[in-house]
């Protein structure tokens, strides 16, 4: 048994923050929570010292590509490298996260469950890890990689990342199965283009049409997994929330179609904007990708605004595939330059994150019965939410229990007995 005493204590449900707290663990679960005073701490228990630090619970990006090394045609292609290093890259990048306070990500394609595997079984240090395996799109749709000259991306031929391509209500429910079969924990499908799209396959341009994913999504029900759709704006954006998707992803021109946040937030449906694939995207991307980023830029913000006014709930997605792991923080950063408080912005990466995975009954706020997955840190991020990024500043990275982080000074030895 463990106290953690003295924190100042953010909870992940938006209460006001508690000062000079107590959280008791037993094992891998969080026992009681309260002002030090009123958590009754057995003699037996070790008390760690958290004095002058605020404890959080442990983030979730809802949306990431732990696989993904860069945008460039070689990385995209996946011929840049031999298969064992980029494995060992992929490897890498999941324990970044984990060091950088992440203690639950969902991988929104690219990333088999083999990693997972490992992480189980104690071969690999990292995140409680959600994955999408492959993005299922049609023909010509973002799941779609096929060069002019006829290459197909490495894992081609790999049954344990699919080719997720599929046409036709019923062919899409046999990709779902087989997504299913090889360990896909959520189903991520794509209705438009994005940013980072072939020109002539933008953000407004719809894939799929709506009986392809009404079947997509109801086999995903059937199966008990969620679903999580890649949809910039449009008719594509539309039919997604109309069949009952579990979170839009980028979501970058919902304040086009007010009355679709309304229908989001009757179903329960998450919200992930993905900013910081965008503030990317914006700076040395392709030209015409570059183009698109900047275009969506003021709708894309004003969509925040309107999602929460409507009773949305905001998570924080990096879509960080194509650029830096382990600062996947900034994500929560820029919902603060966006417009969140910072409570707000610390909500999205924690309580309504768990709540968007279908992890809130484990994971996500710091209360009785759920996972002690708990990050320290030195500074006040409801003051400064940049010190979220700051590697120096995390003093203690708990996942369920166990410390993978620990900064913190080292207690005097008691004195010896006279």
């Amino acid at each position: 048994m463990k106290a953690l005493v003295g924190a100042t204590l953010i909870d992940g449900a938006g209460g006001p923050p508690l000062a000079d707290s107590a959280v008791l663990l037993d094992g891998e679960r969080i026992l009681a929570v309260g002002p030090r005073g009123a958590v009754d701490i057995p003699p037996q228990a070790e008390e760690v010292d958290l004095t002058g630090l605020t404890l959080l619970p442990g983030l979730i990006d809802t949306h990431d590509h732990l696989a993904d090394k860069n945008y460039s045609l070689l990385s995209r292609w996946e011929i840049e490298e031999p298969a064992s290093l980029a494995h060992l890259k992929t490897a890498k990048a999941i324990e970044d996260s984990l060091a950088a306070g992440y203690t639950t990500i969902r991988d929104a394609g690219g990333l088999d469950a083999g990693f997972k595997q490992a992480i189980a079984e104690g071969l690999l240090s990292g995140p409680r890890l959600l994955t999408a395996v492959s993005i299922i799109s049609p023909t010509g749709g973002i799941g779609d990689r096929v060069a002019p000259s006829g290459h197909r991306t490495a894992y081609a031929n790999d049954p344990m990342r699919p080719v997720a391509v599929a046409n036709g209500p019923q062919a899409v429910r046999n990709i779902v199965r087989e997504m299913v079969r090889v360990g896909a924990d959520v189903l991520k499908f794509a209705t438009t283009g994005g940013a980072s799209s072939r020109q002539g396959h933008g953000p407004m341009d719809m894939a799929f049409g709506p009986d392809e994913v009404k079947a997509l999504v109801d086999e995903a029900r059937a199966h008990e997994k969620l679903t999580m759709c890649h949809a910039l704006g449009g008719p594509g954006l539309r039919m997604c929330i109309e069949a009952g998707v579990g979170s839009v992803e980028h979501g970058c021109y919902l304040a086009d179609d007010p009355d679709l946040l309304k229908m989001m937030a009757d179903n329960n449906t998450f919200f992930t904007p993905t900013f910081e694939v965008y503030e990317f995207h914006s700076t040395i991307s392709a030209p015409h990708i570059k183009a698109r980023a900047e275009t969506l830029f003021h709708t894309h913000q004003e969509s925040l605004h309107r999602a929460l006014e409507a009773g949305t709930k905001i998570t924080a997605g990096t879509d960080a595939g194509g650029f830096v792991h382990g600062d996947n923080a900034r994500e929560i950063e820029l919902m603060v330059e966006r417009g969140l408080t910072p409570m707000q912005a610390i909500q999205t990466a924690t309580g309504w994150a768990a709540e968007c995975i279908g992890l809130g009954k484990e994971i996500g706020t710091i209360e009785k019965g759920k996972q002690a997955d708990l990050l320290a840190i030195a500074g006040d991020p409801l003051k400064n939410i940049a010190v979220l990024r700051n590697k120096t500043a995390i003093k203690l990275v708990m996942k369920g229990g166990a410390p993978y982080i620990n900064n913190l000074p080292t207690p005097a030895p008691a004195a010896a007995a006279g």
